[in-house]
């Protein structure tokens, strides 16, 4: 019997296919599915709005959002999560041969508190010594928490401006999360990323997290087993794709995903608090000294406990 009818915004993924298609639902719920692109819209509308009773979020804006407030709470799920070695480009017009000569540059990204960009200045810091602080940061979007404050040596791009075309023009030095930038001066600051992603699990035990799944307090309050349903029906989506992992006829994200057991291990997507404290322990101290959050941050109070 289904007693509850929730509006949620969850990603497409292989592991979440089978709650989307309704192949698995959770005990007692039907699920309203609203489609959001890009996804991180739905961050910002549940943060300002409360539009959904469950939805997906990057971890630095729930993290941001419980420090002002915000009346939902996550579950220990984790649908994406990246390296960001990847992810951060510099222009080589821009003396730029190594991390540490970032300081003193300016840096693009979205927004100063989106998830890989935060992780990006995280191992920028503990794996390559570079200050975060000596840098200038160049946004082009908004904050999903209205009330944060921008640290110091955060500046906003001119209205308008792009930030993949501001690194060609030498405007800005380098950029993270930029996707294809389509410049032959434009390439990636960590020649062999595999490496480096190596290099940085063995020495921190941090896999980056990247999004987690945030439900309404009041809806937790008035069915305090609602977590664990809801829990149970995204890990029963996931060992349904687990299977499809094993299975060899992959191509895509699934690829991607498979490749990436030889740097993480057998599940590539882990849910639950403690098979996940190390990453979260390290992005909350990353996010402190990037000025973040501005107290300390309990991780066991961010997340509803469920079993499993």
């Amino acid at each position: 019997m289904t007693d509850l009818h929730l509006k949620a915004a969850i990603g497409s993924y292989g592991h979440t296919a089978a709650l989307k298609d309704h192949r698995i639902q959770p005990a007692g719920v039907e699920f309203e599915f609203v489609e959001v692109s890009p996804l991180n819209a739905a961050f910002r509308r549940m943060v300002r709005d409360l539009e959904f009773d469950v939805s997906e979020m990057a971890v630095t804006t729930y993290l941001v959002a419980k420090e002002h407030g915000s009346p939902f709470t996550a579950l220990p799920i984790f649908p994406f999560r990246s390296f960001p070695h990847g992810a951060i480009v510099v222009n080589d017009q821009a003396g730029v041969r190594e991390p540490a000569d970032l300081a003193g540059k300016k840096v693009g990204v979205r927004a100063y508190t989106v998830t890989t960009g935060v992780w990006a200045r995280g191992i920028l810091a503990r794996q390559y010594g570079l200050d975060p602080d000596k840098v200038t940061w160049v946004v082009v979007d908004q904050e999903h928490v209205r009330e944060y404050r921008l640290p110091a040596n955060v500046e906003a791009a001119p209205a308008g401006a792009n930030l993949a075309d501001l690194l060609t023009r030498g405007e800005i030095a380098a950029g993270i999360g930029l996707g294809r930038v389509e410049a032959p001066h434009v390439r990636p600051l960590i020649a062999d990323v595999a490496a480096a992603e190596r290099a940085w699990l063995a020495s921190s035990g941090a896999y980056p997290i990247n999004h987690t799944i945030v439900v309404k307090d009041a809806l937790l309050a008035a069915h305090p087993d609602l977590a664990q349903r809801l829990y149970d029906a995204f890990q029963a989506a996931k060992q349904q794709f687990m299977q499809h992992l094993d299975s060899g006829e992959l191509s895509g994200d699934d690829a991607a995903l498979a490749r990436r057991r030889a740097i993480v291990g057998a599940d590539p997507i882990p849910y639950g608090l403690e098979p996940n404290r190390r990453t979260l322990e390290t992005l909350i101290a990353i996010a402190r000294d990037q000025h973040i959050v501005s107290r300390p941050v309990a991780l066991d109070a961010l997340f509803f406990p469920v079993a499993g």
